[in-house]
């Protein structure tokens, strides 16, 4: 038996006709930048989101930098963010010449811990990134009331792992002043390369965004700010748009292969203390970019789990104030339940092309093995 980690071959085989369609497309019009697609995707995911205004960039990181270089992030400025996270977050506030501030997470959704950012805001804070982590939002109206209250210091949401969640009935990507997220293959709305997109309702904020992503030009040649080569290409939209039209169908599917895991972990969890589930709070969904759970003994487990051709990840082994380029600006100390939740966490097969059966057997022989 065979089951791949994400199956992102079932999905082409499904969309084939789609896919080669919107492709061929671009090939016969010759526009492979900033052709009709890129506009077409960016008004189908404002529309989506219901945000007033999407920028298409080259990656999520290219989203996040973008974001930071139009809020003015610079030398001497603090961005406010979680160590549990891919490197982006952080890479991108260091390469600017800013100083990430590590905040530690939730312990049941691993998401930032909304009650500690106060402590950790200082005049020098110029921004906040929470990230969607796992596909699920943080508390994002507890985090935009503290970022108001302390003079409405702008939020990002790194929703790289979360486009298409919900946060009380709104959107990922348009819950706070700017959202980001990522098109990488294994999203669960993935390109076939790297892309991304920025979300945001400000007029001004938008007008920077696109000039910022096009090197600065605020016309032909005529650059009005510091700007990067940040455009999304036309085919990288084209395939996009091809499984846009059954993106809803497939977080559905997630969502459900997600339940499944949970009632097949069910009497297990009941009965041992071994095994976390990742909690996804009542007012919130999840786009279950992961299916991760908290596991005693990772290593030794997943040796095992593969050798019974069953593949796992973990998102992520060391938390980013563990690792060198970053341990200066934040103690080992001073992030337990990220310290806790790196040596444990463990993600299982997720796409919405898992089958039911192939489910059972990850779980039985999970078990078996953890028993």
């Amino acid at each position: 038996m065979k089951i791949p980690f994400a199956d992102l071959k079932s999905q082409y085989e499904k969309l084939k006709p789609q896919i080669q369609s919107r492709i061929n497309k671009v090939l016969d019009h010759g526009q492979y930048i900033m052709g009709p697609e890129v506009s077409e995707l960016e008004l189908k995911l404002a529309t989506y989101t219901d945000s007033k205004y999407c920028v298409t960039v080259s990656s999520g990181t290219e989203a996040l930098l973008i974001s930071l270089m139009t809020l003015g992030v610079g030398n001497g400025d603090e961005v406010i963010t979680t160590p549990f996270t891919f490197v982006s977050t952080a890479e991108v506030i260091v390469m600017l010449g800013a100083k990430p501030v590590f905040v530690d997470i939730e312990p049941d959704t691993l998401n930032i811990n909304a009650d500690l950012i106060k402590s950790k805001i200082t005049k020098n804070t110029k921004a906040i990134i929470p990230v969607s982590l796992y596909g699920q939002t943080a508390d994002m109206d507890k985090i935009n009331s503290i970022a108001k209250a302390y003079g409405n210091i702008p939020v990002i949401e790194d929703a790289a792992q979360s486009f298409g969640a919900t946060y009380k009935g709104k959107k990922s990507c348009n819950l706070s002043t700017i959202g980001c997220t990522s098109f990488f293959p294994s999203k669960p709305l993935g390109c076939y390369g790297d892309g991304g997109a920025i979300f945001t309702n400000d007029k001004d904020i938008v007008e920077i965004l696109r000039q910022i992503r096009v090197h600065g030009q605020s016309e032909r040649y005529i650059y009005k700010r510091i700007g990067v080569g940040g455009r999304m290409d036309t085919i990288q939209c084209a395939v996009v748009l091809a499984k846009f039209e059954s993106f809803d169908e497939e977080i559905k599917k997630r969502q459900e292969a997600a339940k499944i895991y949970d009632i097949l972990l069910q009497e297990f969890l009941s009965s041992s203390n071994k095994v976390q589930t990742i909690k996804v709070r009542e007012n919130r969904t999840s786009a279950f970019a992961q299916y991760s759970i908290l596991i005693q003994d990772r290593d030794e487990i997943q040796k095992k789990l593969k050798l019974l051709n069953i593949p796992s990840s973990v998102y992520y082994p060391l938390p980013l104030n563990q690792q060198e380029p970053y341990k200066k600006f934040c103690c080992s100390e001073c992030t337990p339940v990220s310290n806790d939740a790196s040596k444990r966490i463990i993600s299982l097969p997720m796409s919405s092309f898992l089958e039911e059966h192939h489910q059972q057997y990850i779980i039985n022989n999970f078990i078996k093995i953890i028993k």
